[in-house]
């Protein structure tokens, strides 16, 4: 099947070199899964390639839509690429989608309530409800969601959360169907969420955990999934990330179980991305088999 979407997007080329089934948006039927995603990473264009990655590995023919927040300008992101394919929220406000994806942000010091779109972000999570079969949100995002939907508050961890590490699964929820009692996940946060907070809820249903890590995905009873971890990474996102930091300087670990015999001159071992491609397919039959919330 494919993922329908602008050919003028970086992605498609990227994707079309990889042998992956993107098409023009122009292109798509009607009967295509609808996605929106609302991107707040900042370096957008690297995140529209690894999301649209993920979706194309779908059983489902599937339009995407990226949708962006009026009150911030993005700093790493030209803005002529952002008003060329990016909807603002407003314009999209009586769509439905089949689902939709809240992205992560590099924010997570920052208390909640003083990023500076904030409110924005709290509106189109309330637009969901009524207008969204399901919602995956992605870390910082995850984190947004449970906290303004369930008073799930986030601290701060002594040193940053930052590798490759095991989970297990509760492969009876359709969500983890086809996979291993055990797979990995990347993460990257300074920030995480106290487990007895979340098992105090019981609207949410604890999916997978990491005994280092903590908490990976969580469903609540509307259909909506909070991830912690970053499925959806490049086998060099993380080396990016730990070179970029040693660039400037700053304090950062080699991250755990990445790179090949724990040296970076080495390359990567990628244990990921088998079942990251599982989620994302699993989420989209989800979605097409998940009826309007009411």
């Amino acid at each position: 099947m494919s993922v329908f979407f602008q050919s003028e997007i970086p992605a498609f080329d990227i994707l079309k070199k990889e042998n992956r089934p993107v098409a023009d948006i122009s292109l798509s039927p009607d009967s295509t899964l609808k996605i929106g995603i609302l991107n707040l990473m900042p370096k957008k264009i690297s995140t529209e390639t690894q999301l649209l990655r993920q979706l194309s590995y779908s059983s489902h023919d599937i339009s995407v839509d990226f949708i962006r927040v009026s009150s911030h300008i993005s700093k790493n992101t030209p803005q002529e690429h952002i008003d060329k394919f990016y909807i603002p929220f407003c314009d999209i406000s009586n769509k439905h989608y089949d689902g939709f994806i809240i992205t992560g942000a590099p924010i997570e010091k920052i208390p909640f309530e003083q990023v500076d779109y904030w409110d924005e972000l709290c509106r189109i999570m309330d637009w969901t409800e009524k207008n969204c079969n399901s919602v995956f949100y992605i870390c910082w995002g995850a984190q947004a969601g449970l906290y303004y939907k369930y008073g799930i508050d986030k601290y701060m961890l002594d040193g940053k959360m930052f590798g490759i590490f095991e989970h297990s699964a509760n492969t009876s929820h359709p969500i983890l169907k086809n996979f291993p009692d055990k797979f990995y996940v990347p993460h990257s946060r300074h920030t995480s969420i106290h487990e007895s907070d979340v098992f105090s809820k019981k609207e949410l249903t604890v999916l997978s955990v990491s005994e280092t890590a903590g908490i990976y995905l969580i469903a609540d009873d509307k259909n909506n999934f909070f991830v912690t971890g970053h499925s959806e990474y490049d086998d060099n996102t993380l080396a990016d990330e730990y070179f970029r930091d040693l660039s400037k300087n700053l304090p950062i670990n080699i991250p755990e179980n990445y790179f090949i015999d724990n040296d970076p001159q080495k390359g990567v071992k990628n244990l990921w991305s088998d079942c990251a491609h599982r989620l994302y397919s699993n989420w989209t039959d989800i979605c097409a088999n998940s009826k309007k919330p009411n």
